[in-house]
């Protein structure tokens, strides 16, 4: 047999060999890998708590799974998120990113934003609340008449601090925006007297002695008039377009998203570790910060979708809306 001869033969038998073993290790259950073939799915989100669902899926690895290449792209704001999508730089938002500010992306380009899923919060699911200096005297929202109180940045949070001001009595008051993360520095340095805020800033406050939470839950309370209903102030969403372009995609996106919903309300105390990382929130807050409650598209009841339209209606009778938007028209529909 010639060297070439031998040689090719050679080869032959390597190849079947490597076929072997590969079809040995399918029958032994080598763990597949999902191709992610599909198109690279740009989520924004803002660092805040409620965005835990995605962080777990991501770090889970239920969008891989599914085959899905997910990108997340934080941002400083909700504004910054919703302002990504209408400009083609994100395919969608991730929870915790402002309902509002969604919504008045939708009214400037109808039809780009399906929301589905929102994390809704009261009294008991605690994410907005009213805090002050832990020695103010101040015992309810009346008594901040005349004061100085702080709003997170962004058209939502300013419209629904000077709501709950004007509903809870407490005319006169003055709203400054100071992003949220010095919320509690600036009430113990005397800066201002109050705070309209999100979690996890009471307990950040709360666990260093320097503030204390005068109400929770007061969107629910003074906006639609109850502190148990639900607010559904942050939502995750998908734009139009992808979802037009890429419809399995999306539907498989949307499953996966569910699957990391299902992780943190089945394993809060384990999913709380994924904070880390996607938010400034690390060490024994991890444990103590409040989680959010979720609600996915699926599960909204008529008077779910009568609370959030009333949510969306303050925001049209304060003129912030420049039409009335049918909270409806923009749930995902599967």
């Amino acid at each position: 047999m010639s060297t070439l001869h031998r040689a090719a033969s050679l080869r032959r038998r390597q190849l079947l060999q490597l076929g072997a073993g590969t079809a040995a290790l399918g029958v032994l259950g080598a763990p597949q890998v999902h191709a992610q073939s599909g198109p690279k799915i740009r989520i924004g989100f803002w660092p805040i708590a409620a965005g835990l669902p995605f962080y777990s899926a991501i770090e889970l690895g239920y969008f891989k799974e599914a085959g899905l290449d997910v990108e997340p792209l934080k941002f400083a704001g909700a504004q910054q998120v919703m302002e990504a999508v209408l400009s083609g730089r994100a395919d969608g938002t991730a929870n915790g990113t402002g309902s509002a500010n969604i919504a008045i992306g939708e009214i400037a380009q109808p039809g780009t934003f399906k929301i589905f899923c929102s994390n809704p919060s009261n009294v008991k699911n605690v994410l907005d609340e009213v805090i002050v200096p832990v020695a103010s005297p101040a015992k309810v929202m009346a008594d901040l008449k005349g004061k100085r109180i702080a709003s997170g940045p962004g058209i939502q949070n300013v419209t629904l601090a000077k709501t709950v001001l004007e509903r809870g009595g407490a005319v006169g008051a003055t709203v400054v925006e100071l992003p949220i993360g010095q919320h509690v520095a600036a009430l113990a340095a005397g800066q201002i007297d109050g705070a309209y805020t999100l979690e996890p800033t009471g307990t950040i406050g709360r666990m260093n002695g320097t503030t204390r939470v005068l109400e929770a839950g007061v969107i629910a309370h003074y906006v639609l008039g109850d502190p148990n209903a639900p607010w559904f102030g942050g939502s995750a969403s998908l734009s139009s377009d992808f979802i037009k372009k890429h419809p399995d995609a999306a539907k498989k996106f949307v499953a996966a998203y569910g699957k990391g919903v299902t992780y943190v309300r089945t394993k809060a105390a384990e999913a709380r570790q994924y904070l880390k990382g996607y938010t400034a929130i690390e060490g024994p807050l991890t444990g103590e910060v409040p989680l959010a409650a979720y609600t996915m598209y699926n599960e909204f009841t008529p008077a779910d979708v009568a609370h959030f339209q009333k949510f969306f209606d303050l925001f049209s009778e304060k003129g912030i809306f420049s039409s009335r938007l049918m909270v409806d028209s923009m749930l995902y529909k599967g």
